[in-house]
């Protein structure tokens, strides 16, 4: 097995949970751009999937730039729904010290990530920051996979992909990365953060 080079994280539900700002700006976004709001029930089967399917999977009538612009514009509102991992910053940051490149990819477009990685003291830790809006499609698609590893300067077989959904999971499968679930199942699964630690040491030669 090759030696592991590389740390992938995935945004939400990971490094931040922001479930409820994002629904709350999605129902607002529903009644703007379908007129009637998105319910839970929709919301949450389809939550991280990138703004391209928000449009389809919600009946939305807007192009995909106009939502990115809206969401952009407009998640401010909803921040102070946004939790912080504690784990992520001690985690990331003893991954660093012990010599692994990391990088962020999210299904978030870059702005919105920015801004988010900001208002959680995060941004600073990462080497590399890949968002959906800079690869031709968002995952589950492998793209911000592959180019997060070309980016560090790492073979697929050589990083190790953290995530909470299983659209993270068919994104890392697809590129060949190791992957690891955070409470979701998968052949390696954690339940805290803090468990990527070992996990990530034990295969570091």
């Amino acid at each position: 097995m090759p030696e592991l080079r590389a740390i992938l994280f995935d945004m939400d539900g990971v490094l931040v949970k922001s479930e409820e700002a994002w629904f709350q700006l999605v129902v607002r976004a529903g009644a703007l751009f379908r007129g009637r709001a998105v319910t839970r029930e929709e919301f949450f089967p389809n939550f991280g999937r990138g703004t391209t399917a928000d449009v389809t999977a919600f009946g939305f009538r807007c192009t995909v730039p106009e939502l990115d612009a809206f969401y952009v514009q407009n998640f401010g509102t909803y921040a102070a729904h946004l939790w912080v991992n504690p784990e992520a910053a001690p985690v990331v940051t003893q991954l660093r010290e012990q010599g692994f490149a990391i990088a962020v990819v999210t299904n978030t477009v870059s702005a919105l990530t920015r801004d988010i990685l900001g208002a959680a003291k995060l941004a600073s830790l990462f080497d590399h920051v890949v968002c959906a809006d800079q690869v031709p499609s968002a995952k589950p698609a492998p793209d911000v996979v592959f180019r997060a590893c070309e980016l560090l300067r790492v073979a697929p077989g050589e990083a190790l992909m953290v995530g909470d959904s299983r659209y993270d999971r068919a994104a890392a499968e697809a590129a060949g990365v190791r992957f690891v679930g955070l409470a979701l199942a998968a052949p390696e699964r954690i339940e805290s953060l803090r468990e990527l630690v070992p996990l990530a040491t034990a295969a570091q030669r």
